[in-house]
C-alpha cells in the first residue's frame, strides 16, 4: 500500500457526547475539530498499544490520517517515519508469519469483517508479540477506512509458552507414571481418570460418571469411600491396600489419596503384587536365615565394625564361648575378653576394610571358662539400617588341632624309635646309645629328668645314663646296697606294667621312697620297667620336678616302646661280649687252620706243577706222533694211488708255525708205492687204501694238531699272560692283508666276504699278528658250522674311544645261553668232532682282545645269522707306552 503523509493538527477539545471511536473515525475527515486531536493523543498516550488510522483509495494508495505515539514503545519507531513510509512496519514482521499476514488482511477487505491477528515483530530489542484489530470501512467514494489497535502481549505469550511447557512437562510426567489416576468425589463418584500405561480391563466410558460401588467388591467400596472422607476431612495423605481378583489372578493395590479440590480427592492406585511377592519372599528368606543361623552347628555372630559390639548370637555362640546370649549381646569382645591377641581383631578389621570379606582365618579365642580354643573364622560386612556389622562365623577346628599335634607327636615319636633302631643296628657302644636316648626321650616329653636305671643282682640298682634339666639335682651315679629299699623298688615295678604317678602326693609309698622323691624334688613320675627273659632288669624312668604332670597316652606309649628297644640294645651288647669272647677262641682256631690250609695249598701247587710236566710232555710227544702222521698220508696222497693214475715224484714240504711250540718239517721224497700187490712175505705185503680216507686221516691229525697246539698256547697264557707287541695299526690296511690270508678258505667253502670297512678309520693300537688270529678264527667258526655259501660282511664304526668291529653271516642262529658261553673255557659236546677245537680258539680270541683292552662278544640276529663283534682303543699318545 501507497503511505500518504497526514499532517495532523492540535486540537483544543472534544466535545462530551462524542466516543472515542467516533473521534478516530472522523480524523480522515477535513472538518475534523483540531481539540479533538488532543484529546486522542492523551488518551492514545496512556494505551498499552498503538491506535493508528489508514486509508486506502481505489488507486491503490494509502495515507495514514493517524498514528499514535505508542508506536515509539511497540516498534521502536518514530510516528512521522511510519507516516512518511508504511512499509517498514511490514518489514518488522517476523519472515514466518508474513504470509498469515497478508492472507488475513485480503479477507477482511473481501468480508468487510474485522479483522484480528497474533503475530511477531523484529525490532531493535529483540522479537515481540503483538495483537492488533482492525475495523473496515467502505467510504461512499469506494475507498476503505481501517480503524485499528495494536498491543504488545510480548508478556502474555511468554506466560502461555511457559505454562504450556509446564503443561507438557507435567503430561510427560503423568503419561510416565504407569500408575491409575483417579478423581473422586466425596460420594464416591468417579469424575475422570487416566490409565495409560495401566493394565485396566474397563474402558473409560464404562467408569466415569460411575459409583465406586458399582465396579468394586463392597468390602474395597467401603475401605475407599473410608479413606476418601478422611483425606477431604484432615488434608492429610491417606493410603490404602486391597485386592482385586483380575483375569491374571488376585492382585495387590495400593491406593495413595490427596485432595484435588472441593469434595474430590485424586487417587493414585498402584499395582503392588510384585512388591507384595518380593516382601514375602524376604520374609521367607529371612525366616529361613533366622533358622540357620540359629540352627547353624557353628558359632555365628554379628556385630559392629568398629567396636565389636555383639548385635545378636546364635545358640552355638553360647555353646563355644560359655557366656549366655544376655552376657554377650550388648557387650564387646574385648569386654568378655574373647580375643587371646588383641592383634586378631586388628587384621581381622583391615581385611574387612580393604576387601570387605576374610575366609578361614585361623584364631584363637579364650572361652568364659579361660580354656583356649582354636576356630577358622570367616566374616563379611554388612550394612545395618546404615551401620556397618560383621557377620562372622566360627568353626570349632580345636580337635582338629588337638589332633594334627597327636600325629606330629607320633610322627616325632615314630622318628626317635625308627632312629633309635638304627642306632642300635648300627652302633655297639652300648653307652652312647643309652645316652642318645635319654636325651631325646626328655627333648620330646619335655620332662624335667629322664634317667635308666640297671637292676643288677651283684651291683644293685644304679643310674647309667641321664638327661637332666640343670635346675634339678642328678641321680647320674645313684646306687644303694639297702636290700629292703631295692625290693620296695622292683615290687613297684613289678606290680605294675607301667608305673604312673601324676601327683607324688597323692599315692602312699613307704618313707624311704617319699625321702628319696624330696631328694631328687621329684613331683610326678613316670616308670616303664626293662625286662630281659621276663626278668626285671632295669627302668626307663621320666620324673617332672617343676610341678605335678598329666601323662599323656602317646607319652607313656613312647616310654613302653623305647624300654623295649633298650632292652634289644642291652641284649646286643651281651651278646656282643660273647661275641668278643667267641672271637678270642676263633681266632686261636683259625690260625691253627691257617698253617693247615698252607700246607694243602702247597701239596696242591707241587700237584699242578706235575700236572704241567705231565701236559706239556704228553702234548709234545702227540704233536710229534701226530706230524709224523700228516708227512707220511700227505706224502701218500700226492703220489700215484690206484692202477690208472700216473707216478709222480713230488718232494713236499710241510711247514706249521705257531706262536710257541711251532712245528717247522721239510720231508725229502719218498718212494712211490707201487700200485699193485708185489708176491712179498705177509708182513710185507702192501694194503690198498683208497684217496678219500687218507684225506680223511689228514684231517683228522690236523684237528688233533691244532687242538694240541691251543691247549699248549692256553696253559702258557694261563701261568705267563699273552704277550702281544702294541703299536699303531691302520686297521682298513690289517684287514686288507687278512683277506688274502682267507681267501682260499672262503673260496674253498663258496663264501663272500663283503668289506664295509671305511679307509679313512683312525688308528688303533694293536698286535698285527694276534689280531689276524683272531679274525681268521672268527670267519672259520662261520664256516666249520654252516654248509657252503655262507656270506660274511664286515664293518668297522667309532664308538665312545674305541673302534668296534662286527662280522655279520647270514647262517644258522645260536640261542642266548649258547652266545652267553661261546667265549668261555668248557666242556663242549663230546659228540662234535670239532666243538672241542673251535671253543679252544674262541676262548683264545677272548684273552687276545680282553689284552688289548677290548670286549668280544656275539649276537643271533632275529632272523638269522650272527654277528661277532670286538673293540679296539684308538691310538694315544699314552697308549703306546702300556706294558
Amino acid at each position: 500500500m501507497a503511505m500518504i503523509t497526514l499532517n495532523i493538527m492540535p486540537i483544543a477539545y472534544i466535545s462530551k457526547g462524542l466516543r472515542v471511536d467516533e473521534i478516530v473515525k472522523s480524523l480522515h475527515k477535513p472538518d475534523f475539530p483540531p481539540e479533538k486531536i488532543t484529546l486522542l493523543e492523551t488518551i492514545a498516550a496512556n494505551l498499552p498499544g498503538m491506535i493508528f488510522q489508514i486509508l486506502q483509495r481505489q488507486d491503490g494508495s494509502v495515507f495514514i490520517p493517524y498514528i499514535s505515539s505508542g508506536c515509539k514503545y511497540l516498534y521502536e519507531l518514530e510516528p512521522e517515519a511510519v507516516q512518511a513510509d508504511f512499509q517498514v512496519l511490514c518489514k518488522l514482521i517476523y519472515p514466518q508469519d508474513i504470509k498469515a499476514f497478508t492472507e488475513s488482511i485480503a479477507v477482511c477487505r473481501t468480508t468487510l469483517t474485522p479483522w484480528h491477528w497474533e503475530s511477531r515483530i523484529v525490532t531493535p530489542s529483540g522479537i515481540k508479540w503483538i495483537q492488533g484489530t482492525l475495523q473496515p470501512e467502505l467510504q461512499a467514494a469506494g475507498d476503505f477506512l481501517w480503524h485499528g489497535l495494536v498491543i504488545d502481549i510480548t508478556d502474555r505469550k511468554q506466560a502461555q509458552e511457559k505454562l504450556q511447557e509446564t503443561e507438557a512437562r507435567y503430561k510427560a510426567i503423568l503419561d510416565a507414571i504407569p500408575d491409575l489416576m483417579f478423581r473422586i468425589s466425596r460420594d464416591g463418584e468417579y469424575l475422570d481418570l487416566k490409565s495409560e500405561g495401566a493394565n485396566i480391563t474397563l474402558s473409560r466410558e464404562e467408569i466415569v460418571g460411575k459409583n465406586l460401588q458399582e465396579l468394586l467388591p463392597s468390602d474395597v467400596a467401603a475401605i475407599s469411600q473410608v479413606a476418601i472422607a478422611k483425606t477431604l476431612d484432615s488434608g492429610i495423605l491417606q493410603t490404602c491396600e486391597y485386592q482385586l481378583p483380575t483375569s491374571l489372578g488376585v492382585r495387590d493395590y495400593e491406593a495413595r489419596l490427596v485432595v484435588s479440590g472441593t469434595d474430590e480427592v485424586l487417587a493414585i492406585v498402584r499395582d503392588i503384587t510384585e512388591r507384595k511377592q518380593g516382601e514375602v519372599a524376604l520374609q521367607n528368606l529371612a525366616q529361613k536365615f533366622a533358622k540357620a543361623f540359629s540352627c547353624s552347628p557353628d558359632s555365628i555372630t554379628i556385630s559392629t565394625l568398629q567396636e565389636g559390639r555383639f548385635i545378636e548370637v546364635n545358640d552355638s555362640f553360647v555353646n563355644l564361648s560359655g557366656y549366655g546370649r544376655d552376657e554377650a549381646i550388648g557387650k564387646t569382645s574385648f569386654k568378655l575378653n574373647l580375643w587371646v591377641d588383641d592383634r586378631d581383631r586388628l587384621n581381622l578389621v583391615q581385611e574387612l576394610q580393604s576387601t570387605g570379606v576374610a575366609r578361614n582365618l585361623e584364631v584363637e579365642f579364650r572361652q568364659k571358662s579361660g580354656e583356649i580354643i582354636t576356630t577358622l573364622l570367616s566374616a563379611e560386612v554388612i550394612d545395618l539400617d546404615g551401620i556397618p556389622a560383621i557377620l562372622a562365623v566360627h568353626h570349632d577346628i580345636t580337635e582338629r588341632k588337638q589332633v594334627e599335634a597327636q600325629l606330629r607327636l607320633c610322627a616325632q615319636r615314630d622318628r626317635l624309635l625308627a632312629e633309635t633302631l638304627v642306632r642300635i643296628r648300627s652302633s655297639l657302644n652300648l653307652e652312647e646309645i643309652l645316652q642318645t636316648t635319654v636325651t631325646e626321650v626328655r627333648q620330646f616329653l619335655q620332662a624335667d629328668r629322664v634317667f635308666i636305671g640297671l637292676n643288677n643282682a651283684n651291683l644293685g640298682v644304679r643310674t647309667i645314663a641321664e638327661s637332666v634339666d640343670p635346675k634339678y639335682p642328678s641321680v647320674s651315679g645313684w646306687s644303694t646296697n639297702d636290700e629292703a629299699y631295692l625290693q620296695e623298688l622292683r615290687n613297684l615295678l613289678k606290680d605294675n606294667l607301667v608305673r604312673v604317678v601324676e601327683d607324688i602326693t597323692q599315692i602312699e609309698v613307704s618313707p624311704k621312697v617319699k625321702a628319696h622323691y624330696r631328694k631328687f624334688q621329684t613331683k610326678a613320675t613316670l616308670a616303664v620297667p626293662i625286662m630281659l627273659n621276663n626278668e626285671l632288669f632295669g627302668a626307663l624312668i621320666a620324673n617332672q620336678c617343676s610341678g605335678s604332670r598329666h601323662w599323656q597316652p602317646i607319652e607313656i606309649d613312647l616310654l613302653q616302646q623305647m624300654s623295649e628297644q633298650v632292652a634289644i640294645a642291652i641284649q646286643q651288647s651281651q651278646i656282643c661280649q660273647k661275641l668278643a669272647e667267641l672271637n678270642t677262641n676263633l681266632e686261636y682256631q683259625v690260625q691253627e687252620r691257617t698253617a693247615q690250609l698252607q700246607q694243602k695249598m702247597q701239596e696242591v701247587e707241587n700237584l699242578h706243577r706235575v700236572k704241567d710236566v705231565v701236559l706239556h710232555t704228553v702234548a709234545h710227544d702227540l704233536r710229534t706222533s701226530v706230524m709224523g702222521n700228516l708227512m707220511v698220508l700227505k706224502n701218500l696222497l700226492n703220489q700215484r694211488v690206484g692202477s690208472g693214475e700216473a707216478g709222480e715224484h713230488t718232494s713236499t714240504a710241510l711247514s706249521n708255525q705257531g706262536s710257541r711250540g711251532e712245528i717247522k718239517a721239510s720231508l725229502s721224497p719218498l718212494p712211490p708205492i707201487p700200485s699193485a700187490p708185489l708176491p712179498l712175505s705177509h708182513a710185507q705185503s702192501p694194503i690198498p687204501i683208497s684217496r678219500s680216507i687218507i684225506e680223511r686221516m689228514i684231517q683228522g691229525n690236523d684237528r688233533q694238531l691244532t687242538m694240541i697246539n691251543s691247549l699248549l698256547e692256553i696253559n702258557s697264557c694261563e701261568k705267563q699272560g699273552i704277550e702281544i707287541k702294541l703299536e699303531p695299526v691302520q686297521l682298513s690296511t690289517l684287514l686288507g692283508e687278512c683277506f688274502s690270508q682267507l681267501e682260499p678258505m672262503l673260496t674253498q667253502n663258496q663264501a663272500t666276504l663283503k668289506n664295509l670297512v671305511p679307509a679313512d678309520l683312525p688308528l688303533v693300537i694293536a698286535d698285527g699278528t694276534r689280531l689276524q688270529k683272531v679274525l681268521v678264527n672268527l670267519i672259520a667258526h662261520g664256516l666249520q658250522n654252516n654248509p657252503p655259501g655262507l656270506n660274511f660282511t664286515l664293518s668297522a664304526t667309532v664308538e665312545a674311544g674305541m673302534i668296534r668291529t662286527q662280522i655279520q653271516d647270514d647262517g644258522v642262529v645260536m640261542s642266548k645261553v649258547e652266545c652267553d658261553r661261546l667265549f668261555d673255557l668248557h666242556v663242549r659236546d663230546p659228540q662234535d668232532c670239532c666243538s672241542t677245537s673251535i671253543g679252544l680258539k674262541m676262548y683264545l680270541c677272548r684273552k687276545i682282545i680282553k689284552a688289548h683292552g677290548g670286549e668280544i662278544g656275539v649276537m643271533s640276529n632275529r632272523k638269522r645269522g650272527l654277528t661277532f663283534w670286538f673293540t679296539l682303543p684308538l691310538f694315544t699318545s699314552s697308549a703306546t707306552n702300556r706294558p
